[in-house]
């Protein structure tokens, strides 16, 4: 017997499927369109649009669209800051109403760069109550083989699954899997800020 999906929204229950969600995830090239990425379904209708560096003209700073090319997320990294003795730079990802309102929903720490490798990347949300974090990074990102887990160990969206490894041939292709009820573009809200943080398509 199936057990009962949670809907968790974080930027929309509009993008909490009951069923879950596979994506592929395709690189766009800085010197053709600028960078970013694309994200497709299974039936390879687009199903968000990240913009970077490259697109926007700004450095530490991306956007999200859906795939009409809406924006629905703003994303900015702040300033070094000290905390418990090591250095890190925050993410903030505030989403976009139809007014071009901005509202915090979710922020997520960027590791010290010398301990990129073993220092846990944790992300916090509007939700986050008597604990620091709701989200944590396992595995490494620029291997595609990582996983966003959420604060009791389930894994909510997988980066990298084996079953298309004919795609992994190019280095511009990878796939996300998504667990039911779970918002799928908080989810790659996070995988634009790992993609920045590893110098990877959204990055000039």
């Amino acid at each position: 017997m199936a057990a009962k999906t949670n809907m968790t929204p974080i930027i929309s229950k509009m993008y909490c499927s009951s069923a879950q969600g596979v994506f592929v995830v395709r690189r766009r090239p800085q010197a053709i369109n600028g960078g970013g990425f694309v994200v497709t379904d299974c039936s390879q209708k687009v199903a968000f649009r990240v913009d970077g560096c490259g697109i926007l003209g700004k450095k530490d700073e991306l956007i999200l669209r859906d795939g009409n090319g809406d924006a629905l997320l703003l994303i900015r990294r702040k300033g070094a800051m000290v905390e418990a003795l090591s250095i890190y730079r925050k993410w903030k990802g505030y989403a976009l109403d139809y007014e071009g309102s901005q509202e915090l929903v979710f922020s997520l720490k960027e590791p010290n760069s010398c301990l990129v490798r073993t220092q846990a990347i944790r992300i916090s949300t509007k939700r986050t109550q008597n604990k620091d974090w709701d989200f944590e990074i396992k595995g490494y990102f620029p291997d595609k083989a990582c996983s966003i887990v959420d604060s009791k160990g389930n894994i909510v969206a997988q980066i990298g699954v084996k079953e298309l490894e004919e795609l992994m041939a190019s280095k511009d292709l990878y796939h996300v899997v998504v667990t039911p009820g779970i918002d799928q573009a908080f989810v790659f809200g996070v995988i634009a800020i790992l993609d920045y943080i590893y110098g990877e398509s959204t990055r000039c």
